[in-house]
């Protein structure tokens, strides 16, 4: 029996325009239990987890749990965990729960612990792999919450190719005070605002203790709910699912269901690589576009795509932001949360306006077995009046899409950019350099920096930092202090979904491996032009070239362990910032 590389997959592919069932690839394990023919000594193991004579011919289904108590994102997986194997068991199934990790990035945000958040990505999506194909899985359900566990679990699922379904553990309900939702956004500015004088000691704590109120995750559009959303979109989740608050009764009753369906996917052999295609993804950068989605997502799908061997480059962002509009009014430049939009219609709602508007590929096919249009068909072309979230088409926030890749001497390989809700699209000022985070952040809260300074935070990228810190902090600070129509950032590292204003981020090639970046000099006049979506030093050719002969690369960060693993494997964060772009 040939030896199944989850990797090279030959019989599950993107092209299957008819979707029709096709063999599984061969699994040793998986014979020898559900056959029921063949006697080997791992029966009685599993009989010692509560296997009968008659759970040996039922598919073994993995679920995959993301619980922890570390963030309120995942502290409500578990119930959601057992109420999957309850649906995986009434549909006629065997579930097998294990763990994986999460690392919170609202808790480790402005800390060194943040360079193990990217990371964190590919160690879920490794230990997920290593789970399912160790135990020679026939499926899997994944329950994730923070940022992370949404593209880890995916990018697993996309190797791997058995069948498939992520479950979002939910959103958080947003806080209250005095009238207004906060989000943990709120907060981060709010110290910002405490900085320049705007608030006093009170009214921080009093935001500090109401933007979250429970379990969930982020509440905004954040990168959570980003994701969810997307694979929503996508057709790896159930309709509804992503913006569904998780701790309300439905999110429960979707996870079982979604066991049910699950099972029914391993008797179709409906697997992820029939899913997610480019068109598949195109739909989901599509919602993402019209959400207003995070700037991660981009570093994402560029490692989904990557997982399930589609061709898909940075480049191809910018058709689809250029003509899908921004549709909905939501944090962390809008007025509203995820469970405002759910209520409104949620990502269907979205979905149907963009495929009755040619904007959606409609063929795709999803896990119930069902074309994205057969799912939407009955959902209605345009929103209620009786909402706000969702605009009319007639009416949209933003003609175009608000994540631009933008280029120049400064991003050859690329940049990612929110293009939307800034007053100024244009800036062009002195480069103000910092070779850390919290360098910068100490200067902003010091209020050393100036309207039209362009900040530049470096040596965070994915070698650099390592792990492409997410620059929150700094951000916020900046809104805070009343600066963020006359300030630029831009960085290496990356941004979190609750970021706005005008910064750059995935700058690359990164300082560490000799990106231009590394050759600024404090005072440098930098240009970011949204429109043109330009990003440039404003020196000459040959200084650039002077300035690189005496440049160095620094020591590495870190000599052992996880990040110094991870800092030797990693790819340029416009190949996504993957681990596996091996070279033989």
């Amino acid at each position: 029996m040939p030896e199944h590389n989850p990797n090279q997959n030959p019989d599950h592919t993107s092209n299957n325009p008819d979707h029709t069932p096709k063999s599984k690839p061969e699994n040793l394990k998986s014979q020898v239990v559900t056959q029921g023919v063949q006697r080997s000594p791992n029966r009685a193991m599993l009989r010692a987890v509560g296997f009968k004579n008659e759970d040996f011919t039922k598919p073994i289904v993995g679920v995959a749990s993301a619980h922890s108590t570390i963030t309120p994102c995942n502290m409500g997986i578990a119930p959601l965990a057992v109420k999957a194997e309850a649906g995986i068991r009434a549909a006629g199934g065997m579930p097998q729960m294990f763990g994986t990790i999460t690392i919170s990035d609202g808790i480790s945000m402005g800390t060194e612990g943040m360079k193990y958040s990217l990371v964190s990505r590919d160690v879920i999506a490794d230990s997920i792999e290593t789970a399912c194909m160790g135990q020679s899985m026939d499926g899997v359900l994944a329950i994730g919450g923070c940022d992370k566990n949404m593209p880890g679990a995916m990018i697993a699922m996309a190797r791997m190719n058995i069948p498939a379904v992520f479950v979002y553990g939910g959103t958080i309900k947003p806080g209250h005070l005095e009238g207004e939702d906060l989000t943990v956004v709120s907060s981060f500015e709010a110290v910002g605002q405490y900085s320049a004088g705007k608030i006093d000691e009170a009214r921080l704590t009093a935001v500090e203790e109401k933007a979250c109120p429970g379990a969930g995750s982020c509440g905004g559009m954040f990168t959570a709910n980003t994701m969810s959303s997307a694979f929503e979109a996508i057709g790896m989740s159930l309709m509804y699912s992503s913006t569904m608050a998780a701790e309300d009764a439905e999110k429960a009753m979707n996870t079982e269901e979604a066991g049910k369906v699950l099972v029914e996917a391993i008797r179709q052999n409906i697997c992820p690589r029939d899913i997610i295609t480019r068109q598949s993804i195109e739909n989901a950068i599509s919602v993402i576009m019209a959400v207003g989605g995070s700037t991660n997502a981009v570093l994402h799908f560029l490692a989904i795509a990557h997982s399930a061997n589609i061709p898909f480059t940075i480049d191809d962002f910018e058709p689809i932001r250029a003509r899908v509009p921004v549709l909905c009014d939501l944090k962390p430049s809008g007025r509203f949360v995820a469970t405002d939009l759910h209520t409104a219609g949620g990502i269907p709602q979205v979905m149907k306006m963009l495929l009755s508007h040619g904007l959606l590929h409609g063929d795709c096919l999803t896990i119930t077995g069902e074309t994205i249009a057969q799912r939407l068909k009955d959902i209605p072309a345009e929103p209620r009046p009786d909402q706000q979230v969702i605009r009319p088409w007639s009416n949209p926030m933003y003609p175009q899409g608000h994540l631009g890749i933008l280029k120049g001497n400064l991003a050859q390989e690329g940049s990612v950019a929110k293009l939307t809700g800034i007053k100024f699209r244009k800036i062009t000022g002195p480069a103000r350099v910092f070779e850390s985070e919290e360098s910068c952040l100490d200067a902003i809260l010091a209020g050393k920096i100036n309207p039209g300074d362009v900040l530049v935070i470096r040596y965070e990228g994915p070698k650099g930092g390592p792990g492409m810190r997410e620059m929150l902090a700094p951000t916020s600070a900046i809104i805070g202090a009343g600066l963020g129509d006359s300030v630029g950032l831009i960085t290496d590292g990356r941004f979190s979904g609750g970021t706005y204003g005008m910064v750059v981020g995935h700058v690359a090639p990164e300082a560490f491996v000799g990106g231009n970046i590394a050759l600024i000099h404090e005072g440098d006049s930098i240009t970011i032009d949204a429109d043109a979506r330009l990003l440039q030093v404003n020196v000459t050719d040959d200084e650039l070239a002077e300035r690189r002969s005496q440049w160095q690369q620094p020591q590495p960060r870190y000599k052992s362990g996880v990040l110094a693993k991870y800092a030797h494997l990693v790819s340029s964060s416009s190949l996504g910032a993957v681990t596996d772009l091996l070279k033989y």
